[in-house]
């Protein structure tokens, strides 16, 4: 072996080292932030909600922290504040035990006590088999701040967390699932995977690949409002295009882009599927068809045949059955579930909404433009 090839060797056995002790740093530092925190919120709680403290104490400790301590971050009222409500939100379903090197469970925080060691070590009811409690303390307090205040059940924060951790979203995509509402939509589109697909294991996995509705607020609505449904549905084509890592982040995680207007031959007859991606987890090929109006029971014919093109000439051996995505503007629900239910080919219906389909309130809780920058 070479000198430079001993070198090489060397360089990258030491650098996985680093990334691997920088990465059990990083988790051990976020750990130990999380847990001075819930300590710090749990003494503002007692104290600002039970205690003798005043209007505008809270104010008033930042203030002078920060003539203590020069050049402290994280510690401003509204922080201190989202500490306390990071405290208060957790500590139902919380079960405070000892720390490894503590003979006795810790005793709550009193007036004149902050124990910045309470850390959160175990759900009491673990809700689901996907929740790890490694993933609570994985994230950041900032995740922590925008699942509490936007998803209000326990099983959707739990999912959020999840999912934060394990797809390693940063704050900005975290948010634009929540503001998407991601939980409640995941899994409820309209499909015949259970009567189409090989196993239940992959049907359920399909099932919640894909969302009934989908925020595509890089559409300009009034291009979409002409008599022409084919120019309508070239014009939401280019807005996807031209939009495409938006589109991705939007669609879901695991899909790789493939192509538009992606060529298919059939006996001397040429079919081109609008979009087509392969997903990795499912191991699927997926066809989306857009439609700029409602859906149409010959909608899911035209996408029928595309699958079984893509099955017979393109799909690999290794792969899953493809699988179709019908996208249009609107949809009757109960009526896509009977049409859909006796096709032989995975398929689901779902719709999406662009910025002014949506109510005014709704459209201003949309992230501004120098977010999306950052999100992209």
């Amino acid at each position: 072996m070479s000198d430079l090839q001993t070198y090489a060797k060397a360089v990258r056995v030491i650098k996985e080292a680093i990334l691997r002790s920088q990465y059990r740093a990083a988790s051990s530092a976020n750990k130990e932030q999380l847990s001075l925190y819930y300590g710090i919120g749990c003494y503002v709680s007692k104290n600002s909600r039970e205690g003798f403290w005043g209007k505008g104490a809270i104010e008033s400790i930042s203030q002078q922290l920060q003539k203590e301590l020069p050049g402290l971050r994280g510690f401003s009222a509204s922080n201190i504040k989202n500490m306390r409500s990071f405290y208060e939100e957790w500590s139902p379903v919380i079960n405070r035990q000892p720390m490894a090197d503590e003979n006795k469970t810790l005793t709550a925080v009193s007036d004149s006590e902050l124990n910045e060691q309470m850390l959160l070590i175990e759900i009491r009811q673990p809700m689901a088999d996907e929740f790890n409690w490694a993933d609570f303390v994985a994230i950041g307090f900032s995740h922590h701040i925008e699942i509490i205040t936007k998803a209000k059940s326990l099983e959707a924060r739990l999912f959020y967390i999840h999912e934060s951790a394990t797809r390693f979203w940063n704050k900005y995509v975290l948010r634009d699932y929540l503001k998407a509402d991601l939980y409640n939509h995941r899994g409820t589109l309209p499909n015949n995977f259970t009567a189409t697909m090989p196993s239940t294991k992959q049907a359920l996995k399909a099932v919640n690949a894909f969302k009934d509705e989908y925020l595509l607020d890089f559409i300009n609505v009034e291009e979409l409002d002409t008599q022409d449904e084919d120019l309508n549905e070239r014009v939401l084509e280019k807005s996807i295009m031209d939009n495409i890592k938006r589109f991705i982040l939007t669609f879901g995680q695991d899909f790789i882009f493939v192509g538009n207007q992606y060529r298919l031959e059939v006996s001397g007859e040429e079919m081109f599927v609008d979009l087509l991606f392969f997903n990795r987890e499912l191991n699927s090929l997926v066809a989306v068809e857009l439609k700029s109006g409602k859906f149409r029971s010959s909608y899911l014919g035209q996408l029928s045949t595309y699958l079984s093109a893509l099955d017979t000439y393109v799909r690999k051996p290794h792969e899953n059955p493809a699988i179709g995505i019908l996208l249009c503007r609107d949809m009757n629900q109960s009526f896509v579930e009977f049409a859909i239910r006796d096709y032989d080919k995975p398929m689901g219906v779902a719709t999406y909404r662009a910025t002014k389909d949506m109510p005014e309130r709704l459209r201003n809780a949309l992230p501004d433009i120098e977010e999306l920058k950052k999100l992209l």
